[in-house]
């Protein structure tokens, strides 16, 4: 669903998978693929679906250069700050709390939501390193 709609929207996407839910995988070993391509990989973004998406975004922030952040519903302001003020490069997806529309509509926002430049966010960002 989010890969057709993705495509769709013009943008270059390489889906890691899985293509089906698997109960019994342990998210961390499919999570950490993404992440290191996004680290590795200057302006590229990702992402992370997973039940609520905490442990996704965490797998994540484990890799350096990775900033994830979590979304599950209510204010779309958080995403458009995230990429504002953080310049994040993984939106992780709680995919229990949104429909299909939501997550589209959240991935839509926050890909097209730029980073800010300004200089405080700039100088927060280096200190996380």
């Amino acid at each position: 669903m989010l890969v057709e709609h993705l495509r769709a929207g013009g943008h270059d996407v390489e889906d890691l998978g899985p293509a089906t839910l698997q109960p019994e995988d342990d998210y961390p070993n499919t999570i950490a693929p993404l992440a290191q391509k996004v680290s590795e990989n200057k302006g590229a973004m990702g992402i992370a679906i997973g039940g609520s998406g905490q442990g996704e975004a965490i797998v994540c922030n484990r890799v350096s250069g990775v900033r994830a952040v979590v979304y599950y519903g209510c204010t779309t302001d958080i995403l458009r700050l995230s990429r504002e003020h953080n310049d994040a490069n993984v939106l992780s997806l709680g995919a229990r709390f949104l429909s299909t529309h939501e997550a589209k509509e959240a991935v839509s926002l926050w890909l097209s939501t730029p980073f800010s430049n300004d200089e405080r966010h700039i100088r927060r960002i280096a200190e996380l390193s």
